[in-house]
């Protein structure tokens, strides 16, 4: 009932307000079943940061978005280069970038990054805000102490020696202090002021379960990057057939993940549906910590793996996913060679259940906390509910399942094993990037459990954790590489998860959209499209 309300009103402020004709106008439908918070550091998870973040806010480095080729790399952005000491390999110095301002024309310097830093970092700054800190330091979780050099210099020292820092320090976004200023040191009124970046786009207004408008930035520092929409407005639709509704009535441009069963219909109304290589897997993230949990057992976890009838659920899809074997996509240079490959063996799964004591006569129970949508959630309930038959017929497995909203499902992915907000769940399921090493790190490492990273199955395996230092404190590409496919493989013959699909980023469009590039990333640059 919320996400239909949801999508009557966004649609009906859609219609009730339609643009001028002069201007050329992006609207998008979102999965979110809210705005995401639009501070400076967006909640919602990916999916915030993808239209609530980078096209508003900017950090020290940035992703390419340019190719599809590739797996998005990093490139400069509010910093014009960054080195790691040799003396010290904890220490990175960033050289800030001349002449840029944030929207409302205050000066981006160091004081600014440190400003930012401190909201984030420091509970006692008067700028300290809750929950921007939460997602930073989960995302961040090896910051340790920061200073001003100069005014076009800073200086970070991690907690740890960490190659792949800058791969963390793309997710610290800054925000003009005057935006706090104005909106009376109040963080919950900030949106409102509306807060300030440095982006090719300007936040302009927001306004709470249905929209939030975005202009471009004429003044924006890259010449090379300008906005060639003149406006953005982003609605969240939280249902699949509403957001396909609002395509077909011309109320939206752009769709987020179009329901698989509609896509050939759209495609044979002329509409585009676009795809591409995703570092994206979407699994179910096993409680292992929590106390009599059965999936403790790594028989129970590698039995579940074989048990997935993952083509079944590719062409369930319509081919929008490919079948994951591993929290890296089977063909990614660093998969390895683990020692498991999870193809569907429902006779090798029930063997290993039975192994583990559970049989026809004592089957195995597991309880899923699920949502109905979100940010890279793919179309959870019907995706769910065709796990929840393949288990039961495939290795007489019983699933029943917790349904909550997004951003509840997101916190309870830091939440400790036995929490009561879990609700007794077995497993969350939680979809993950898999862009890089720093990523593997916060949901993997044997030091990044809840609160201190996404490691919710509170999992630890001696050699990965080995695997994971190695590649930390080398320089060597080759040794780096090495060691990345040696913790995938304790990742895939001791699974902490069940791996699905890798998700192939399906998008509905008018034919009116052009310029849309898929990039090898959960982001995309919004300065490319045009609308006539």
């Amino acid at each position: 009932m919320i996400g239909r309300t949801l999508a009557a009103v966004t649609l009906t402020t859609a219609l009730a307000a339609p643009p001028a004709s002069a201007e050329s106008v992006l609207r998008i439908a979102m999965t979110a079943t809210d705005v995401p918070t639009a501070t400076g550091m967006p909640n919602n998870g990916f999916e915030g940061m993808r239209f609530l973040g980078y096209p508003i806010f900017e950090g020290l480095v940035q992703w390419d978005l340019t190719r599809t080729d590739k797996p998005a790399g990093l490139m400069p952005a509010l910093a014009t280069a960054w080195e790691q000491s040799a003396e010290d390999k904890r220490v990175w110095t960033f050289h800030l970038r001349d002449g840029v301002r944030f929207h409302d024309g205050e000066p981006f310097d160091a004081d600014a990054v440190i400003w930012n830093l401190d909201r984030y970092f420091k509970n006692d700054s008067p700028q300290f805000e809750a929950q921007g800190a939460g997602i930073s330091r989960a995302r961040v979780p090896i910051m340790g102490s920061y200073k001003k050099l100069d005014a076009r210099t800073i200086q970070i020292t991690t907690t740890q020696v960490a190659s792949y820092f800058p791969y963390m320090a793309v997710y610290l976004l800054f925000t003009s202090p005057q935006s706090f200023e104005k909106a009376g040191r109040d963080w919950a009124k900030v949106q409102a002021v509306p807060a300030a970046g440095t982006g090719p786009f300007k936040l302009t207004k927001v306004t709470p379960r249905e929209s939030a408008d975005l202009a471009r930035n004429d003044g924006y520092w890259d010449k090379s990057r300008m906005a060639k929409v003149d406006k953005i407005r982003l609605m969240p639709i939280p249902e699949a057939n509403a957001r396909i509704a609002a395509l077909r009535a011309g109320q939206v441009d752009w769709i987020e993940v179009p329901a698989p069963d509609a896509i050939p219909s759209l495609k044979a109304a002329g509409f585009a549906v676009t795809t591409g290589v995703y570092p994206h897997v979407w699994p179910w993230i096993f409680n292992v910590g929590a106390t009599n949990s059965p999936v403790k057992d790594v028989r129970v976890r590698q039995a579940l793996n074989y048990c997935v009838d993952r083509p079944a659920v590719v062409s369930f899809l319509n081919g929008t996913a490919e079948a994951a074997s591993g929290w890296f996509n089977d063909g990614n240079p660093d998969f390895g060679t683990p020692k498991n490959r999870y193809l569907f063996d429902p006779k090798k799964g029930k063997a290993l259940l039975a192994e583990a004591g559970y049989t026809a006569k004592k089957p195995l129970s597991l309880k899923i906390m699920i949502s109905a949508s979100g940010s890279g959630q793919m179309s959870p309930m019907p995706m769910n509910e065709f796990m929840q038959e393949n288990l039961k017929q495939a290795c007489d497995v019983d699933v029943s399942f917790n349904v909550v909203e997004w951003q509840i499902l997101l916190n309870s992915s830091r939440a400790l094993p036995d929490a009561a907000s879990l609700q007794g769940s077995n497993a969350l399921n939680v979809s993950s990037p898999t862009s890089d090493a720093g990523v593997m790190v916060r949901y993997f490492a044997a030091d990044r459990f809840p609160p201190n990273g996404f490691n919710f199955p509170n999992w630890t395996d001696a050699t990965f954790d080995k695997a994971l230092k190695t590649l930390a404190e080398s320089s060597d590409p080759a040794e780096i590489s090495a060691a990345t496919k040696a913790a995938h493989e304790r990742l895939v013959d001791d699974p902490p998860w069940l791996y699905v699909v890798h998700d192939l980023n399906p998008r509905g469009m008018s034919p009116k959209v052009k310029g849309f590039v898929s990039p090898q990333s959960w982001f995309v640059d919004l300065t490319l499209v045009s609308m006539p």
